[in-house]
């Protein structure tokens, strides 16, 4: 029977594909088919989408949108396939990708492996200490305008293999499920939650900029993750001239940078002088700016470097505020750690890297959150609050390890 097959793919990728598709967990799609209801009958559902893939049936179902409010307004809509189709998208990933990867720019770091946004803050830091000027840039809505045709030129490019062709250019041209029900068609976009979109949005960008830049603009460095960038430049000529050839760029290929995201920024510190309007810029939750350092002989000096952003921090105290912490006196702290440390370990892993300081009043804010939690679940401490602190400040430091900043040493005040 399988030799009966049109295209060749193995099992053994497939069953990989399911347990990648598996760690990553996420929501279910426009079929309401949980991970957990797929595994029911594994073995079944898994050779189905083996069989359908291999035989050139496999047409994937209606993708779910789902709206997400944006931090500054408005919604964008994330696409949600179901789980068949992730462990289907995964099953090609895992073909292509290989194809694909050898051939990006060392400093493209959104969703490769072995690349992190962490390194491209660092890569960033340090470039800021070369040259004076940033320009920072984002495309407007890269993954719902990135055109079909100069997607699969650059898909065909990279591989001759039929069945990733056909099945990427189904996925580009499966429709959307709206909230209630109704099928909206698709034409100009990869959605924003596939499994494969960070790859090809990725291999778009490549010839769109990655190389763009490397064969007309080799003397200007850049850090790209997906569609959010920064380029360094020497003077703030030099940069100007390059937003201009930058938008022909990518009007070129029928993209457009962000209006209100695309600025010039002068990297200021203790010997660049001048006064120019823009001398800061957020990078991938960081804000780089002119801060106080103190090097390795203790002398403060004027840096230019980064630290998490303010609407970072400000977007993780209304997180805590929605755990509504004080509204739960009837589980334990042992209860709140479980549901709520590894939240607080993420945010601490991803901000911690550069002057972590800035971290450290959302964490005093998680610390007065568990006070109050406290004042309603005991009640020698509902009307004593500094009583609460103190009880909590003992707690922390005799169980450091129930909540992450704890151990990094941000406390309660102890009694």
């Amino acid at each position: 029977m399988d030799k009966a097959k049109s295209y060749e793919i193995s099992k053994h990728k497939v069953w990989e594909a399911y347990e990648l598709v598996k760690a990553n967990k996420g929501s279910v799609g426009a079929d309401e088919e949980s991970i957990q209801k797929f595994e029911t009958n594994l073995k079944k559902n898994l050779y189905k989408i083996w069989n359908r893939m291999s035989s050139g049936s496999y047409f994937p179902p209606p993708i779910k949108a789902v709206e997400i409010p944006k931090k500054n307004g408005g919604v964008r809509i994330l696409g949600v396939p179901t789980v068949s189709d992730r462990i289907t998208q995964m099953t090609a990933k895992l073909y292509f990708e290989p194809m694909v990867e050898p051939i990006f720019h060392p400093d493209s770091y959104g969703y490769r492996p072995g690349k992190s946004a962490i390194d491209a803050i660092r890569v960033t830091r340090t470039r800021c200490w070369r040259y004076n000027w940033v320009l920072e840039f984002d495309i407007k809505g890269l993954f719902d305008n990135i055109d079909h045709e100069l997607l699969m030129k650059a898909v065909k490019k990279h591989t001759d293999c039929v069945w990733v062709i056909l099945y990427i250019e189904r996925w580009l041209k499966t429709p959307f499920q709206m909230k209630n029900g109704d099928i909206i068609e698709r034409n100009s976009d990869t959605p924003q939650g596939g499994v494969i979109s960070p790859v090809l949005a990725n291999l778009l960008m490549h010839y769109t900029f990655d190389k763009w830049m490397g064969i007309e603009h080799p003397r200007n460095p850049w850090a790209r993750y997906e569609d959010d960038a920064v380029i360094h430049c020497r003077t703030k000529e030099e940069a100007e001239q390059l937003l201009e050839k930058l938008k022909e760029r990518f009007a070129q290929c029928k993209l457009e940078l962000h209006p209100e995201k695309t600025r010039i920024v002068y990297c200021k510190d203790d010997d660049r002088k001048g006064d120019y309007p823009e001398i800061k810029f957020d990078f991938l939750g960081y804000t780089f700016r002119l801060r106080r350092s103190k090097n390795r002989h203790g002398k403060f000096f004027i840096n230019f470097t980064p630290a998490v952003s303010n609407k970072a921090c400000k977007a993780m105290r209304q997180t805590i505020r929605g755990w509504r912490m004080h509204m739960k006196p009837d589980i334990t702290i042992h209860d709140l750690s479980r549901m709520f440390n590894a939240s607080i370990r993420g945010w601490l892993n991803y901000y911690r890297h550069f002057y972590k300081s800035q971290l450290y009043p959302v964490f005093r804010h998680m610390n007065m959150a568990l006070a109050h939690w406290a004042r309603r679940k005991y009640k020698k401490l509902a009307r004593h609050k500094t009583r609460a602190i103190h009880w909590h400040g003992r707690l922390a430091q005799n169980l450091p390890e129930l909540f992450a900043h704890w151990q990094l040493g941000v406390l309660p005040a102890a009694g």
